[in-house]
């Protein structure tokens, strides 16, 4: 095994402590070092301190971990396992696999162009190419999720600007909108209210997800952006929704995370959910007001909310 990444003891939001990511797959401390230290099968980095960090990749192959014991097969057999799938995908991957890898990239590529020159025409012929060719809900998977995460790179580092954010934001609302005007109107699933938190004006990922919610069996009721949550108790309370998936990327001021997410979870009994990066960074706040943190992946996020709020 290799050797653990040293970092500082300031370390990236897309790093994450083990308490959190027990929480987020359902696996405790003790399994996961356990999985590390005897097994060989997950390298987190380490602070200075000595104290575990895991990323996003962590956290999927924990899960994929997890899948392989439930379906019958030994921890033991696991690392062997998942090195001869991964040699034999490397040994049978063809041309056109390689194709295909090259074709999702070109897109990404192609629509952060068009973002930064502005280009609608640019958006549209690359998006329809690509519905041309794939499903919607592999074309989300492959080409929307990953652009989004790639543009969230650029912001971060300064690169990007606010006018690309709202031009690519304005583009896709239409699309999901669209989208949301055809989907299949369940009368019967749960309801959830869903919001961006106060200041988040980021709704593509709510939208995203209130599409896979309505997919799985959900009814949703959307707010949208910057949504006052001093508002959210009376929607809650005229609409009879049966929980509240709140989304953001950016960790909200003092006012919000201490007096107002504290208050909204005091004045209802209906579970509240948050999602997005923000989720992850404030895990344990959120959990200590009652608040539970679904963290930035779609299908997760779901898993975690079907327990709490089932469908059917």
């Amino acid at each position: 095994m290799n050797k653990h990444l040293d970092i500082s003891e300031s370390v990236s939001p897309g790093l994450y402590p083990i308490r959190t990511v027990s929480q987020l797959t359902g696996i405790n401390a003790i399994t996961l070092r356990a999985w590390e230290s005897r097994h060989g099968l997950i390298e987190p980095a380490r602070k200075d301190s000595g104290h575990r960090l895991y990323t996003q990749e962590n956290i999927d192959l924990i899960i994929r971990v997890a899948g392989l014991i439930d379906r019958g097969m030994r921890i033991g057999q696991i690392k062997t396992f998942l090195e001869t799938e991964r040699e034999e995908k490397l040994a049978l991957k063809s041309d056109q696999d390689q194709e295909k890898e090259d074709t999702w990239r070109r897109y990404i590529e192609g629509m952060t162009a068009a973002i930064v020159n502005f280009s609608e025409n640019g958006l549209e012929q690359i998006y329809n190419e690509a519905l041309s060719h794939y499903p919607i809900e592999t074309v989300t998977t492959r080409l929307l999720m990953p652009l989004l995460v790639e543009l969230g790179k650029r912001w971060e580092m300064g690169i990007g600007t606010i006018a690309e954010e709202h031009f690519f934001g304005f583009y896709l609302r239409n699309k999901l909108g669209a989208r949301f005007h055809h989907r299949s109107r369940n009368t019967s699933g749960p309801r959830l209210l869903m919001a961006c938190l106060p200041g988040e004006r980021h709704e593509v990922g709510l939208l995203l997800f209130a599409l896979a919610a309505n997919e799985a069996g959900y009814r949703t009721i959307i707010l949208g952006s910057d949504m006052p949550l001093q508002e959210i108790y009376s929607a809650v309370v005229k609409t009879g929704c049966d929980g509240i998936v709140l989304s953001g990327y950016l960790v909200p001021s003092p006012e919000i995370m201490k007096k107002q997410l504290p208050s909204l979870a005091n004045s209802t009994t209906v579970p509240i959910f948050i999602g997005g990066h923000i989720s992850a960074q404030t895990f344990d706040e959120l959990k200590n007001i009652g608040i539970e943190p679904l963290g930035a992946d779609i299908a997760m996020g779901l898993k975690r909310i079907l327990p709490l709020i089932p469908v059917g």
